[in-house]
């Protein structure tokens, strides 16, 4: 059992990863919130909104995507910076990355509210759909912005070890989301009943919430956000592109994953709008048991980086190693539960009987489908993630992903579902097979090399140096 000891029994671990992970998982699961309450309320509304709101949502689901990018360069960067405590390194890359973020979403509110339905109709062709999606996405393009700005301003609070202030202002918005889209779709508290319109509305006035709660506290405990425009925006053309070189595969990996993602959608629409809801609800309960994930891989990340920024490469390398038995684990434990409660976690939507039996048994299958998979799923992301990005490496997680989805996964889905005809939830797991067992091989044959472990600061350089160097001697 010493390998047992060696990965669980270190006090100082789980105290650092306990005090980071939980409140970055809390604050995730009240994002996730979001979604949830959204396709709760508007699955009373019947198999179209719910399919019209779904296929709307891979819109914003794409914006973060592209931001995840930047803020995964922003916390290789931060947490790194944080290790050997500079200030003024963690200033210039808040300000780069709030430019990148805020640029990204007005590109993205641009479309989604002046060509709306050219995005839903890529999806489905049901006028339908396309009416429903489109009133919904029109409006919830608004909050773009908002999202971008909560999104870097957490990040920097994250990578600087300050994670209560983002899980407190996210559990505001989250009431504030759940009691508006009550009002807003259903006509009540003196609102107007706008439907899909009134949980679009809903969603933007809680975002526009975050940003400006976040700044408001950090005014008053006068954290690391709050100093002169002329800190944070005192980069150069120099700093600028020594940041890009870094995030820019990042940036690439997820806009490049995302929009992968965005086509296996694209497939799954066009297979039925009743099938497309079932997806819908799989993704709302994925989210959901991803948030745990998420927090220990945001805890992983800084831990690293951190180690890695003040030169402890020992400790970062064995911190690494006990977050991918530890999400290795967890996975196989959360895939039992979701398969064991699959069909209760389904019955949620079905409460107002607007959800076909169609719908709510292929929903019950895909939960399936992910009990099983999601262990396999879950460590190609802790290690490209959680590890390999904020060691340094931005590129070869960017390979690994594109390869798996781009020449296996995605041609393997479109033909099962176009030339095989395959039924829908065989296509489901094609997508899953073909992307994930490949990218977990090639993970881990990557992670022992150590080639992963890229300083960018001088005593993280040094660290490594001597690290190298032991390693040989040994």
């Amino acid at each position: 059992m010493n390998w047992f000891r060696k990965y669980f029994c270190d006090g100082g671990f789980w105290r650092v990863a306990l005090r980071l992970a939980i409140p970055i998982a809390l604050q995730n699961l009240l994002i996730s919130s979001f979604s949830l309450v959204d396709t709760l309320m508007v699955g009373q509304l019947g198999d179209v909104a719910l399919s019209a709101v779904g296929m709307a949502g891979q819109w914003s689901w794409l914006l973060n995507i592209a931001l995840f990018g930047v803020i995964s360069g922003t916390s290789l960067y931060i947490s790194q910076y944080w290790g050997v405590r500079d200030i003024d390194g963690i200033h210039r890359t808040y300000g780069i990355a709030l430019s990148s973020a805020v640029l990204i979403s007005l590109v993205f509110l641009s479309l989604g509210a002046f060509v709306p339905e050219g995005i839903i109709s890529v999806f489905n062709r049901d006028p339908a759909i396309i009416e429903a999606g489109s009133a919904y996405l029109r409006i919830a393009a608004l909050s773009y912005p908002a999202v971008a700005l909560s999104n870097i301003l957490s990040t920097v609070l994250r990578s600087t070890e300050r994670v209560r202030l983002p899980l407190a202002v996210s559990g505001i918005t989250a009431v504030a989301n759940a009691a508006m889209n009550y009002a807003f779709i259903f006509g009540k508290f003196g609102a107007p009943a706008m439907g899909v319109r009134g949980a679009a509305l809903a969603t933007t006035l809680s975002a526009w919430m975050g940003p400006l709660l976040i700044l408001l506290f950090s005014a008053i405990q006068r954290n690391i956000l709050i100093t002169s425009p002329a800190r944070i925006f005192r980069f150069t053309r120099v700093q600028i592109g020594a940041f890009y070189r870094r995030a820019a595969p990042v940036i690439l990996n997820e806009s490049l994953w995302g929009l992968g993602t965005l086509l296996y959608n694209v497939i799954f629409s066009n297979l039925g709008y009743e099938y497309y809801a079932a997806v819908t609800i799989l993704k709302t309960f994925e989210n959901i048991a991803f948030v745990f994930f998420v927090g220990f891989c945001n805890a992983c990340c800084i831990m690293v980086g951190k180690s890695i920024g003040a030169g402890k490469v020992d400790r970062a390398v064995l911190d690494s190693r006990r977050f991918t038995v530890l999400i290795t684990l967890a996975s196989v434990f959360a895939g039992a539960m979701i398969i064991l409660f699959r069909t209760r976690l389904v019955s949620v939507f079905t409460m107002g009987d607007n959800i076909s039996q169609l719908t709510q048994r292929t929903a019950e299958l895909l939960l399936l489908v992910y009990g099983i998979e999601i262990p396999i799923r879950n460590v190609p992301y802790i290690m490209i993630v959680g590890i390999f990005r904020p060691g340094g490496d931005t590129v070869m997680g960017m390979k690994l992903d594109l390869f798996s989805q781009w020449l296996l996964a995605l041609p393997a889905t479109a033909l099962a579902a176009f030339v095989l005809h395959l039924p829908f939830v065989a296509v489901f797991a094609t997508m899953y097979l073909f992307e994930d067992y490949v990218k977990t091989v090639l993970c881990f044959k990557y992670y022992f090399t150590d080639q992963w472990i890229r300083p960018v600061t001088e005593a993280g350089l040094a660290g490594y140096e001597e690290y190298r160097s032991r390693k040989k001697g040994a």
